[in-house]
């Protein structure tokens, strides 16, 4: 049997342009955009979070009775927490850069981004185990981390992965590789982002995979990457291959 992993996105949970540091309750706006996505949401049959105010928040407004993963919280940023990006990145800013370019720098004190994709292939071996489909909502860095493993890409590109709030990530185990969908069906209609088709990504891998976590990359075959993929930075289109397929009875 397939495994189907609905990775989603928690909102932000502050209305401000510099983001807060670590968890935070979400806003009016926050619940109203994330009960409008309650409709779309695909079958499952069972769900998992991380362990913040804000993902149980959001859990609840999805109507999902979802159960808290430890091994999904956030990253640890230490004494960072609490504060905004534009306040660290004034106050600290070599620290700050470090941390947005070397994955294993810890400026706060807290946890580096390798740990924290470590930490988060752990999670996904052992989802490769189970059966059925899970919706799975979480903080942008543990899905940034997830893809890292999923797709064998360096842990440097972590930064490089775009997950804006209440966009899902769908990831498919079948047998020896993640097929990975973006943004399949999770934002109210006014919201979405139109795609002409329904796209995959494949490894290009033995059923061992490559430890992108330490920074091996895979090795790309087959035709030149194509839409969506050529928005993406270059290491993630080096590190993966389009693969199209048929709407997923669970997920159409």
């Amino acid at each position: 049997m397939s495994i189907h992993l609905t990775l989603l996105r928690a909102p932000c949970g502050d209305a401000t342009p510099d983001p807060l540091l670590g968890d935070a309750p979400l806003s009016e706006r926050d619940l109203r955009l994330t009960a409008a996505a309650r409709a779309v949401l695909s079958l499952h049959g069972q769900a998992v979070r991380t362990p913040s105010t804000r993902c149980s928040q959001t859990a609840d407004a999805l109507g999902l009775t979802a159960v808290p993963e430890p091994m999904l919280r956030d990253l640890d940023v230490g004494d960072w927490r609490g504060r905004t990006v534009g306040e660290v990145a004034a106050a600290d800013p070599d620290g700050f850069s470090a941390w947005r370019t070397d994955p294993d720098a810890a400026p706060h004190g807290g946890e580096s981004v390798r740990e924290l994709c470590r930490r988060s292939a752990d999670w996904l071996s052992g989802m490769a185990r189970g059966t059925g489909h899970t919706v799975v909502v979480t903080e942008a860095a543990v899905v940034r981390a997830v893809l890292i493993r999923a797709l064998a890409m360096p842990a440097r590109t972590f930064w490089h992965l775009s997950v804006p709030p209440l966009d899902t990530v769908l990831l498919t185990w079948r047998g020896g590789y993640w097929d990975v969908r973006f943004g399949h069906g999770s934002l109210p209609e006014s919201r979405r982002r139109p795609l002409s088709r329904p796209t995959a990504v494949r490894l290009d891998c033995g059923a061992d995979g490559v430890d992108g976590v330490d920074g091996k990359e895979c090795r790309q075959s087959g035709p030149a990457p194509s839409w969506p993929f050529a928005q993406f930075p270059a290491p993630l289109r080096r590190a993966v291959q389009p693969q199209r397929t048929s709407p997923d009875p669970l997920t159409a």
